[in-house]
């Protein structure tokens, strides 16, 4: 089967109230990274929004922005879960052999709706919604209390993934300012207003205005438009049940099972010696300790002892991570864009040393019900 390859991708940046419209900023996204790779409206065959119509207020709603996003005269479709999921659909689009180069952009602005308001839509209708007591944010306590009494880690740990990847994001240019902060400790992270004990503001990756798009091509196409095209070579995704108290919450299911599938495609047998690099989209702190350990990337109730710093034995999350900055719907398409900056070395500050693979993962619904996740190879 012919490889697909990322042959562009560009993100404006994260800002906590957009001074600017949503259809400037897809545009911005969009058309970037279009120039980036030296190519041309005319050449984009097919587009994949990711956006929600109930973020976005209105049904249809990706029909609004289809001229901004490149959609015109062209395939266009919309997925309306997060990024990294329209990446995928983006991606059998290139493998059914009828399309060149795909774009494919992902974001929303929560500055103009309230986001985990919204998010209770996903709760049952009879006994949750009205309460409102099971919600995401309630959710995230249950599931980093459910880790924390299954393998006695403490918060501490867990407030050391939030210094590290608020001091990664200081590095990032296109993070979220307020999530920026290389002198931030532990002390400050533990004693952050409660969100829903044991979790604090700290350790919550903020809602932010922000659009990316990346460019996906087979590969004849890819290396006409780039030398240094990132192969997509494994890729898998799974979705636990819906109930939170069916599911074990001290681990996620749905990523190690997504895990499994994307290394069975890609050929990785010990993801811990031959990955060099993971972003993880972890939409509280303690996420990325569970999905490290889902990923086989640490024995279950071992991840605090794994150095995931940027100069340490395993580099997760260098970017700054989804608290580095998460807006939704694109969150998980910008985990892939900054593994892809991994491989091709445009990093910068935050370039970890001889990546030559990465990971990068995507989620959606409360506790990560729904996770996918890519494996990507660097080099021609």
């Amino acid at each position: 089967m012919e490889k697909v390859g990322i042959v562009g991708y560009n993100q404006v940046k994260l800002q906590s109230d957009a001074n600017y419209g949503r259809y400037e900023m897809i545009f911005e996204a969009v058309r970037g990274a279009i120039d980036k790779a030296g190519l041309k409206k005319k050449d984009i065959t097919t587009v994949i929004s990711c956006t929600n119509d109930y973020y976005d207020g209105r049904t249809i709603s990706n029909c609004w922005t289809v001229e901004v996003g490149g959609g015109y005269l062209a395939d266009e479709s919309k997925v309306e879960m997060d990024g990294a999921h329209a990446v995928l659909y983006g991606l059998l689009r290139i493998l059914s052999g009828n399309h060149k180069l795909a774009v494919v952009w992902g974001g929303s602005m929560p500055s103009c709706f309230p986001y985990h308001t919204t998010r209770l839509y996903e709760t049952d209708p009879t006994w949750e919604r009205p309460l409102a007591y099971v919600n995401d944010i309630t959710a995230a306590g249950f599931q980093m209390r459910a880790y924390m009494e299954r393998y006695g880690v403490s918060k501490e740990d867990i407030a050391k993934v939030a210094v590290k990847n608020r001091k990664n994001a200081g590095k990032n240019p296109l993070a979220l300012e307020e999530a920026q902060n290389p002198n931030l400790t532990i002390k400050d992270v533990l004693e952050s207003d409660i969100y829903a004990d044991p979790v604090t503001e700290l350790m919550v990756a903020q809602p932010c205005d922000g659009v990316a798009a990346l460019l996906l091509a087979p590969e004849k196409q890819a290396l006409k438009i780039t030398d240094n095209p990132v192969w997509i070579t494994g890729v898998g995704w799974n979705q636990d049940t819906y109930y939170l108290g069916d599911r074990d919450l001290s681990g996620c299911k749905s990523l190690e099972l997504a895990g499994k599938m994307a290394y069975s495609a890609a050929g990785i047998k010990n993801p811990r010696s031959e990955i060099q690099v993971a972003e993880l989209y972890e939409a509280y702190a303690h996420e990325e300790l569970i999905f490290s350990e889902a990923l086989q990337l640490a024995d279950k109730g071992k991840a605090p002892d794994l150095n995931t710093n940027l100069d340490g034995e395993f580099p997760i999350n260098p970017s700054g991570g989804a608290i580095g900055g998460n807006p939704p719907c694109g969150t998980g398409l910008i985990r892939i864009i900054e593994a892809a900056k991994q491989l091709t070395g445009e990093a910068g500050d935050y370039q970890v040393n001889g990546a030559k693979k990465a990971i990068a993962s995507g989620q959606i619904g409360m506790c990560a019900q729904n996770s996918i996740l890519y494996v990507l190879e660097g080099g021609n």
